[in-house]
């Protein structure tokens, strides 16, 4: 039953009786009681005190002490029990050397395992299939997932059959490599009715486990289903695997009715249990919630460890709350935790959504006080948190400073790098960086081969950013919508449509699905083509594949019916706008007006103008400018004045150059036209102030002939 206490209460009570005789067995069994609850001393006090009483230790009694240190991790104490062992003329048994071997497989010493078992086998003891298991189990526990899986195809030519557990191990070797389907293969042939190793709770759960590193969480409960289902009791671990797989996409819900169901079963959650909740809440943006369950933890008793306040740190930090974040690290230390270079990771990428300058300063300064060696990841962080603000400098002196500190750059320091100096414009910068990573022979990633076809198109180098686009196909990379996008971009820089469209049809025949952003770089380089039919199509096709418009596409398929003069189209894309006009932006908007507005229709141009300020949009003096320009080219001087009134009402003052542009409009208008302009000029001089005074001087026009009015073209869209 495992009960210490009570077997110490009796042994001592029997050494106490007259008739006492020390007997091997009961000495045997007490050391190996000792072992599992770890108690090393009180398991080697015995080994000397059954000598004392003039009992002789055997095999079983080193086997029983080398168990005993080997649970503890003591592997180099076991080697000493073993010489000693041999030093008192006891040949070991099978079960010693499989002793050692587990000491030293549990702490990771593989080769020292394998040494062991060399000797065993020199010694004429040939080695079981417990030895086998002790051996995988030690190159997995070493993290040699390759050696492991070498090893059980040696292990098919002997004569010992494996169990459960050897393909328990196998399994999980082959998920750590990522060898999915491999490991299901193993799963579903345990499966089999003529299987000889049926799969038992811990292989449902590396089986779980493998579809929660996927993402695949419906797979992953449809396994939890299936081990009810055989009649087996899921474990905490099985519940955790579970939990994970629903908190590592942020699905707060059913990560919340597990969490229940749990309790439901008479399981209690542990600290992995509440740390996967609590990482649920943060990834569903739900920060105040994840504390929630952090003190419900503390109210439980369940000691929180470092893991859970970076959980919670992370929850904060990457929902805005850097002060919180912050504290955090704070109240870490008071309970007695170090942060480790994860909170560091954590706090750094939080100041970088922040935009936070200084406090990314200030975490890098804590760091160093409490001598937490950054690693790459934490670098990457902190290097693209300086970015993220602008700070271009100091995010190339940490990079510089990562090389100084020999620690190794990977694939998403040098795309944090890319990324960085594209959004910057620094494009020769990025390029500089692309050399650098190919230098050091790191593998290019999607993310870094599109940025790198972006900063080539931008330098205009088209032939580079094909090679590169071509290569990320040679490496197997596969391009995704974003490589495919910045090649469009690239294509469309260059006006050459007819590739644009070719890379376009390619994505849909590698199943590529195209999102609003390729579909705007494709009409781009449609209406630079000077193919705006096609553009329409396009928007045909976007309709049909139900991807989303938008501005970028609104603002594409504005010029192309501007160009083909296609009003109507043009009426039932403004009708497509209207559900999100106040989102628009305002250039798209500005294009819109002009397109009404260069080819005369003045009142559909100010009746889309007031639907635009009557659905909230934004409108700033650009906006303005457009109507004036356009306004005055029609003749519309008195709608022309209107509109100025109306910028002074919204609080947008006109320009000294918007009172010039009427004044010399009416130089050149009859003398009627222009004192009428003069006396509303006067009007509105007289209500805002003395804009004219600012203008240039005006002598009164000559007198001319006709007067210029308002002409506007007939069939209004609206």
């Amino acid at each position: 039953m495992g009960s210490i206490e009570h077997c110490n209460q009796v042994f001592n009570w029997l050494k106490n009786q007259k008739n006492y005789c020390a007997r091997n067995d009961i000495y045997n069994m007490m050391i190996r009681l000792h072992a599992r609850h770890k108690h090393i001393d009180q398991a080697r006090g015995l080994f000397f005190e059954m000598q004392k009483w003039g009992c002789k230790p055997d095999v079983e009694t080193y086997n029983a002490l080398i168990n005993a240190h080997g649970r503890a991790g003591q592997w180099h104490w076991g080697l000493n029990i073993m010489e000693d062992m041999l030093c008192s003329a006891i040949p070991p048994s099978r079960s010693t050397y499989n002793n050692l071997i587990n000491a030293c497989g549990s702490s990771g010493n593989w080769r020292e395992a394998l040494k062991v078992c060399k000797k065993m086998t020199d010694n004429g003891v040939g080695p079981d299939l417990v030895t086998h298991n002790i051996i995988l189990s030690a190159y997995k526990t070493g993290s040699q997932y390759s050696k492991a899986l070498s090893y059980f195809e040696l292990m098919k030519g002997t004569n010992i059959r494996p169990d459960t557990t050897t393909l328990n191990i196998v399994i999980d070797c082959l998920v750590k490599l990522g060898k999915y389907e491999e490991a299901i293969k193993v799963f579903n042939s345990m499966r089999e009715k003529r299987s000889e190793c049926h799969p038992d709770i811990v292989t449902y759960t590396s089986i779980m486990h493998m579809y929660s590193i996927c993402g695949q969480v419906e797979n992953c409960r449809a396994v939890f289903n299936t081990l009810v289902a055989e009649g087996l009791k899921p474990s905490i671990v099985s519940y955790n695997a579970l939990l994970g797989a629903y908190a590592s996409l942020g699905l707060s819900e059913p990560a919340s009715s597990i969490f229940n169901e749990m309790k439901q079963n008479g399981i209690r959650p542990d600290v992995v249990s509440y740390t996967s909740l609590l990482n649920a809440f943060g990834r569903s943006q739900q920060p105040q919630k994840a504390r929630e369950v952090f003190d419900l933890m503390r109210r439980n008793n369940c000691k929180s460890n470092l893991v859970t306040y970076n959980a919670l740190i992370d929850a904060y930090g990457s929902n805005g709350f850097l002060a919180e974040a912050v504290e955090l690290l704070r109240e870490m230390e008071q309970v007695g935790l170090q942060p480790n270079v994860v909170s560091i990771s954590s706090l750094l990428a939080a100041c970088g959504r922040s935009c936070e300058k200084v406090k990314i300063d200030s975490i890098l300064k804590a760091a160093n006080l409490r001598r937490i060696e950054l690693n790459t990841i934490a670098y990457n962080s902190a290097i693209g948190s300086y970015m993220n603000v602008g700070e271009y400098e100091k995010a190339l002196a940490l990079y510089r400073l990562m090389r100084e500190k020999k620690v190794k750059p990977d694939s998403v320091t040098y795309n944090v790098l890319i990324s960085g100096c594209c959004k910057m414009s620094k494009y020769s910068e990025a390029l500089e960086f692309l050399g650098e990573m190919r230098d050091l022979k790191i593998p290019l990633s999607k993310e870094v081969c599109s940025s790198a076809i972006c900063s080539y198109s931008k330098q205009g180098q088209l032939a580079e950013a094909e090679s590169m686009f071509n290569l990320m196909r040679t490496d197997g990379l596969y391009p995704d919508v974003i490589a495919y996008t910045a090649l469009l971009h690239a294509y469309s820089t260059a006006e050459q449509w007819e590739k644009a469209f070719a890379v376009f049809q390619e994505m849909e025949l590698n199943d590529v699905q195209p999102d609003s952003i390729a579909c705007a770089a494709l009409m781009r380089a449609f209406n630079r083509g000077s193919q705006p039919g096609k553009v329409l199509l396009l928007a045909e096709f976007m309709s049909n594949k139900k991807i989303p418009f938008n501005d970028a596409v609104f603002f594409e398929m504005v010029s192309a019916c501007s160009i083909l003069r296609d009003w109507k189209t043009l009426t039932d894309v403004i009708q497509m706008m209207e559900t999100s006009l106040s989102r628009i932006s305002v250039g798209t908007l500005n294009h819109l007006l002009h397109s009404f507005g260069k080819v005369g229709k003045m009142d559909t141009m100010m009746k889309l103008f007031l639907k635009i300020v009557a659905s909230g949009a934004e409108v700033d003096s650009t906006t303005y400018t457009v109507l004036l320009k356009n306004l005055l080219a029609a003749g519309c001087w008195r709608k022309y004045i209107e509109v100025m009134e109306w910028m002074e009402n919204a609080g947008v003052p006109p320009s000294a150059q918007v009172y010039n542009n009427i004044l010399s409009f009416a130089q050149t208008s009859g003398s009627e036209t222009a004192a009428a302009i003069r006396e509303r000029l006067e009007s509105l001089k007289a209500e805002s102030g003395d804009p004219i005074s600012k203008s240039k001087e005006w002598d009164p026009p000559p007198p001319t002939s006709a007067l210029i009015t308002c002409t506007n073209a007939s069939g209004s869209i609206f």
